[in-house]
């Protein structure tokens, strides 16, 4: 095998490198390089990318800057034994993503309570401007999401919310269900790997009031390609997902026509814990949050995943029904 082909072993590619003190812009510059490729640290002045020919690429041009600059830089490939594993290497990439997803929610939220039928024109198209920006910062964040982090789906559906809002609708807070995509009966829902609130809740929905007879499948979150007759959740651009500020369990509630004040309780813990931003701020979301993140602990089985978190929430739903029940 020659230097120049990636090992089968090797999941990612490190950056080390070593700069001078001075010129200062040297380090902002390489800082900076390496934050538009998405790049994170393993610890001091060592830097990660998964192995793929567009990262090894990136890592050796950069490589080749640091040393025009008067630093030192060697990048290599790297498969995990000891001390980090790959679930944690994976981790830090998308809690970074995370946190930029979660930036770009809250000034969606932001421009979304300061749009009001009292905005002036100009204030308006000032907006209309800001949401144009936060669609290329996320654009440019999602070319960086190697592995799908959690908060990506919130914030595309909280920035399409504010797109459709300025061209004439106002999807930031219409419930309007979209066409049903053929009955939704003895069908294959299809959702990203390793499922979370929104996915573990939307699926306790979907076998339990929508489609007994369902079967799920979990892919990569990015590349799918939808086989004849399957719908996807929790997905881009899937069939249910996101959509403005609402979570895919709401967007799947709405849908279904299903009127349930338990259910309706549900939505809201899930809206909560999957936003992130406290919008209903029930006491139980909380408890269901720790709950949660017990069940779908990393390299946990999505089924499995399932089968714990649906049982959480059939307790959950009885205990709302009888509350409602004894009013």
């Amino acid at each position: 095998m020659s230097g120049d082909e990636p090992h089968a072993g090797a999941r990612w590619l490190l950056l080390v490198h070593q700069l001078p003190a001075k010129p200062a812009y040297a380090r902002v510059k390489a800082w900076r390089r390496l934050q538009a490729l998405g790049a994170v640290t393993v610890k001091n002045s060592v830097y990660a990318l998964p192995n793929n020919d567009e990262a090894r690429e990136d890592f050796a041009w950069l490589a080749k800057e640091i040393v025009e600059d008067g630093g030192e830089a060697l990048v290599c490939e790297a498969g995990l034994l000891e001390g980090l594993g790959d679930h944690e290497m994976q981790a830090l990439f998308d809690n970074a993503r995370d946190e930029d997803y979660a930036r770009i929610a809250a000034e969606a939220r932001e421009i979304a309570e300061r749009r009001s039928d009292e905005a002036t024109d100009r204030e308006l198209a000032d907006l209309a401007a800001q949401v144009a920006r936060l669609r290329k910062q996320l654009d440019a964040i999602v070319a960086i999401d190697f592995f799908g982090a959690n908060g990506r789906l919130a914030a595309q559906g909280l920035v399409s919310g504010l797109e459709a809002a300025f061209q004439g609708g106002d999807t930031m807070t219409a419930p309007e269900p979209t066409p049903a995509p053929g009955p939704l009966a003895d069908r294959v829902w299809v959702t990203r790997k390793g499922v979370q609130i929104d996915r573990i809740a939307s699926a306790w929905l979907i076998r339990r009031f929508i489609d007994q007879r369902a079967r799920f499948k979990f892919v990569p979150s990015s590349g799918y390609e939808p086989e004849p007759g399957e719908l996807r959740f929790d997905m881009f651009e899937g069939e249910f997902t996101h959509k403005g500020d609402r979570c895919t369990f709401e967007v799947l509630l709405a849908h279904a026509g299903l009127v349930d004040p338990a259910l309706s309780a549900i939505g809201e813990i899930v809206h909560d814990i999957d936003l992130k931003d406290d919008k209903y701020g029930r006491a139980e979301t909380a408890g269901v949050k720790s709950l949660i993140a017990g069940i779908a602990v990393p390299g946990t089985d999505d089924e499995q995943r399932l089968a714990r978190g649906g049982m959480l929430l059939d307790g959950l739903y009885d205990s709302f029904a009888i509350k409602q029940a004894d009013k």
